[in-house]
């Protein structure tokens, strides 16, 4: 068991390079975003220096992964599904919340900053999608409208109506978003001033 702990923090390192440049960051940038310095993180990627969990903290925070994820750990037997991220370019992370064939998918999304004078590419695919705002601020160009929405947002629109979604350049962004076929809809209820899906 020592030797599979071995490789897997010998793997730390790569794993770090791996996560930062799929994000297009650079040493500098990420050293702003977690405080470590860069000649700490520079000896990290190389694996002359294996990270504390005060290092690997940050930097999974900043790379937007779970610690589990950052380490790449073996499995412990735990029978629950560990859905991985998927790098979807731009330095974008999507994180597939459920695994069944058919009926409406649910997604988390990760979003870097964004640039406001960049001029998004529209697009339109059959379906109905939700979303719904955690952290950040999310820019959704639909149609004719450019709406910023924030923390406890939603918006539910036809794909079929030309979109577009990012961050702004105010920071990162998280947001939920359920993507069913074209008639498909997810509903949400109020009830006693809660909301129930």
């Amino acid at each position: 068991m020592d030797d599979v702990w071995e490789r897997t923090l010998d793997a730390v390192g790569p794993r770090l390079r791996q996560l930062r440049q799929r994000r297009e960051v650079t040493l500098t940038d990420l050293a702003a975003e977690t405080g470590i310095s860069v000649s700490t993180l520079s000896r990290l990627e190389a694996g002359l220096r294996r990270p504390s969990l005060e290092q690997l903290l940050p930097l999974a925070r900043a790379h937007g992964v779970t610690l589990d994820e950052l380490v790449d750990a073996p499995p412990t037997g735990d029978p629950r599904i560990n859905l991985r991220p998927v790098a979807a370019g731009n330095g974008a992370v999507v994180l597939p919340l459920t695994r069944r064939p058919g009926g409406i998918q649910a997604y988390k999304f990760v979003l870097p900053a964004g640039d406001d004078a960049a001029r998004p590419e529209l697009r339109t695919h059959e379906g109905h999608d939700w979303a719904y705002v955690l952290n950040g601020t999310l820019r959704l160009v639909l149609g004719e409208h450019d709406l910023l929405l924030r923390p406890g947002e939603a918006v539910e629109f036809d794909t079929r109506t030309p979109h577009w979604f990012g961050a702004t350049s105010a920071g990162p962004v998280a947001f939920l978003s359920l993507i069913g076929r074209q008639g498909e809809r997810a509903h949400v209820r109020a009830t006693g001033g809660a909301l129930e899906p």
